[in-house]
């Protein structure tokens, strides 16, 4: 039986045994998770005391996230609701789930929001990183190296949760610490005080991670890319002034990360997903036992065709997006063809993970922050600052990638579009960017007034923020609700 969680229960907890017994429970999940038998005189005393206990809090963090929660294909999958909310997915009109078509149509409501939720979800999260800073902060037995990596993963992942909270919902509550009597009455913070919160975690966590990637002891360099680091929260922190409007900011972190050339580099469209690639700078190792990535687990339709299990497929609205030539369109879409209706129909699915089937070998890891967007990053920064021509650079980095010709904008408006259209193409079914994307840069309600109707809705502004849900209102005298809801 699954209990509702919210975020004045969250907030209100401590780390127990239970959480730990939970996390080092959890021995068929390979490399990542290999963690030693539990301590069974733990406590939340001396949780971060030890070095095996202390790792195991951060390590069950990715572990919700790859197994269930923002990339899973559930409610709470951000890449599958948001492109229900956007111009990216079609829901298959057989569906039964409310929830979706509530997302697909923008008509949420308070109470059909469903559960668990993004805000339940990535409050639980937050608590977990507020209760790992408080007790690293304290401890006086781990190692400076241990303790410095550790703070550094609690920070980076508070900022990554806040980042999707506050494009979500809009101002949201600004919860620091695990202190109930602060926590239970809090008013939602502006969204530029959130981002200054996430951008000084990030910045306290570049200046404690590893340069290098760790594996579980957090002292030996690994190849593999599921601990994030010191560049993990450099490229976050690119994305964060972006979004902040903090171009030249946005220019200078992301030059960093792409001039990191003895860790990252581009690559063929074929090996950008793969474990460990040279694109990748953070990615979450599967912990499903027997299968690669969720992802491809909820976007391949399979010979069955779409249910209620595998609901979604391609818009026309991006597919009409490719240039001529484009082999993303190749390399990243597949084809399933229904030959039980006449004449046959062809649905178009996400494809850049491969392996949707049980058993097979993992050669894929998920992936969530890549070089390609900062590049795009560094494009769209450059041509906000008028420097048309290092932006165009930039662009085409990654157009030519993709087998399509140099861009052929000039002017600063054109660019900015040319830079917009490319995020696109290159980033649709990762982590909602189309979606943040069609919000920051004020073109949601041109493209939304014209796309809801075609899923069965009625556009209204006030949809581009999620509602909060109808339990935290209640339980929070101090918190508001969005518009319209």
């Amino acid at each position: 039986m699954k209990h509702k969680i919210n975020i004045k229960h969250i907030l209100n907890g401590r780390i127990t045994i239970y959480l730990l017994i939970f996390i080092f429970s959890i021995t068929s999940c390979k490399k990542l998770v290999e963690v030693d038998p539990p301590d069974t005189n733990i406590t939340e005393l001396n949780v971060y005391s030890n070095k095996a206990s202390a790792t195991a809090v951060l390590t069950g963090l990715y572990i919700k996230m790859s197994s269930s929660g923002l990339q899973s294909n559930g409610v709470t999958s951000m890449p599958l609701l948001t492109g229900l909310s956007g111009d990216e997915l079609v829901l298959y009109s057989g569906t039964h789930n409310e929830t979706y078509s509530a997302f697909y149509t923008n008509s949420l409501t308070s109470s059909n929001f469903g559960y668990p939720n993004p805000w339940s979800n990535l409050y639980s999260l937050i608590f977990t990183c507020n209760s790992a800073i408080e007790g690293l902060s304290r401890s006086s037995e781990l190692t400076p190296s241990i303790k410095n990596q550790l703070l550094g993963e609690a920070k980076f992942l508070r900022a990554f949760y806040y980042f999707y909270l506050v494009n979500l919902f809009g101002d949201v509550p600004l919860a620091l610490s695990t202190d109930y009597t602060v926590n239970s009455t809090l008013s939602r913070s502006p969204k530029d005080i959130v981002y200054q919160q996430i951008i000084i975690d990030l910045k306290e966590a570049q200046a404690i991670l590893n340069d290098n990637y760790v594996d579980n002891s957090l002292v030996n360099a690994t190849s593999e890319r599921v601990r994030p680091n010191k560049w993990a929260a450099i490229a976050l922190l690119a994305r964060a002034y972006l979004y902040h409007g903090e171009y030249a900011n946005a220019e200078n972190t992301a030059a960093e990360v792409i001039g990191h050339t003895a860790l990252y580099g581009l690559t063929g469209l074929n090996d950008v997903f793969q474990m460990n690639s040279r694109e990748a700078i953070w990615q979450l190792q599967p912990v499903n036992n027997g299968f690669n990535t969720e992802d491809a687990r909820l976007f391949i339709i399979p010979s069955t065709g779409l249910s209620d299990e595998w609901p979604v497929y391609l818009s026309n609205q991006l597919l009409n997006s490719f240039e001529s030539g484009d082999q993303r369109k190749v390399s990243w879409i597949s084809r399933f063809t229904d030959n039980s209706v006449t004449p046959a129909v062809d649905y178009y699915y996400s494809y850049k993970y491969k392996v949707s089937e049980f058993g097979q070998p993992v050669t894929e890891y998920a992936m969530v922050l890549r070089l390609s967007e900062q590049y795009l990053i560094r494009a769209e920064a450059r041509a906000q600052q008028n420097k048309l021509s290092e932006a165009a650079t930039d662009l085409d980095a990654i157009r030519q990638r993709a087998g399509v010709n140099k861009t052929t904008a000039t002017a600063q408006t054109a660019l900015l579009e040319a830079i917009m259209h490319e995020r696109q193409v290159e980033l649709f079914s990762e982590w909602g960017h189309r979606w943040l994307d069609l919000k920051r840069l004020n073109k949601v309600n041109e493209v939304m007034s014209n796309v809801t109707p075609l899923k069965g809705g009625i556009w209204n502004t006030n949809r581009q923020l999620y509602p909060i849900p109808a339990g935290e209102i209640l339980k929070d005298p101090n918190l508001t609700q969005n518009p319209s809801y």
